[in-house]
């Protein structure tokens, strides 16, 4: 959300990353060992009241629904995934992102899924003094704005806010929800928040963050043994990368990031179903490797006890 609100302003010339991009594919991974609740730096005016949950669905809008879908298709094409954007969420998504959140001890985030509440968000704004009152009040108020003016309930675009704390969710893809959970746990560990929100919000600066949610996430599936979901994370989030760094490699061409990305993201697919398939052939190796060890512990061997039958008839034998 604050990258959309200074992608008009703060755009440099980026090319030569666009060059790394395979590069940043092919040698990234899940992060291991993974660290769940990291020290995290927090404010005790954002807990929640006891009549407030932390995860908030918006009611069902068929027509707004229908609308973001459709404005969504660039999105579900360029991943190759029909749950982008669709403003659908399922409970999985929900329950997956419900328990990233509290193994990594990150009880003051607020998770709207598919709900479009500006009132909510300025009071958070304001609630958030984890993050210093300059940067609230001034990049932290244009994240609030576009939040108002481009509701995501339309436009969608999942992300992490972090002037309120707050991760919105339209796609119904547990990885892409990790991801944003990833984005809290990065910003819930500095100290210098608004600062680090707003230097890398910056082209270039913002592969940084990226990186770090897109690592934590399949870490955290590698960790919890989820091996049909880190294959499935592969898949999203590798293409999902290179969108970013085509996006911050083509600043000053009006129009063209959607062709650009288009492009830059047929090596991001072919690294993660590359990725995805080691995933798979992982998870295999360490099935046959885990039934072998079982039939070896429960294999009774054969040790029969011969019995002296002539020894002990000679004790009857006196």
């Amino acid at each position: 959300m604050f990258q959309q609100a200074f992608s008009m302003m703060l755009r440099p010339r980026l090319w030569p990353l666009l060059a790394g991009l395979l590069l940043v594919c092919a040698n990234g991974c899940a992060t291991t060992p993974y660290v769940y609740q990291p020290p995290l730096i927090t404010h005790p005016d954002l807990d929640f009241p006891e009549d407030e949950p932390q995860i908030v669905r918006g009611k069902r809008r068929p027509v707004i629904d229908g609308i973001g879908w459709v404005v969504g298709i660039p999105g579900k094409i360029l991943l190759w995934d029909r749950r982008i954007d669709n403003h659908n969420v399922s409970p999985e998504t929900e329950a997956a992102i419900a328990e990233y959140l509290e193994k990594n001890g990150l009880d003051q985030v607020k998770v709207r899924v598919n709900e479009y509440d500006p009132l909510g968000e300025w009071k958070r704004l304001r609630k958030n003094k984890a993050v210093g009152w300059g940067w609230r009040y001034t990049a932290g108020t244009l994240t609030a704005v576009a939040y108002t003016l481009l509701p995501g309930r339309i436009i969608g675009g999942d992300n992490y806010n972090p002037f309120t704390n707050t991760i919105s969710l339209y796609s119904d893809h547990p990885a892409i929800a990790l991801h944003e959970g990833g984005h809290s746990k990065d910003f819930g560990t500095r100290k210098w928040k608004g600062t680090y929100a707003v230097f890398t919000a910056l082209p270039g600066a913002s592969l940084w963050p990226e990186a770090i949610a897109t690592n934590d996430a399949l870490g955290y599936l590698e960790t919890e043994q989820n091996f049909a979901g880190e294959a499935d994370a592969y898949q999203v989030l590798y293409p999902a990368y290179a969108t970013y760094v085509a996006g911050a490699a083509s600043p000053f061409l009006p129009y063209s990031d959607l062709l650009i990305k288009a492009g830059a993201v047929i090596p991001g697919h072919l690294a993660g179903r590359w990725k995805a398939r080691e995933a798979k052939q992982e998870a295999l190796a360490r099935q046959q490797s885990s039934s072998e060890i079982q039939q070896v512990h429960f294999e009774v061997p054969a040790t029969p006890v011969e019995t002296n039958a002539n020894s002990g008839n000679g004790r009857g034998q006196r």
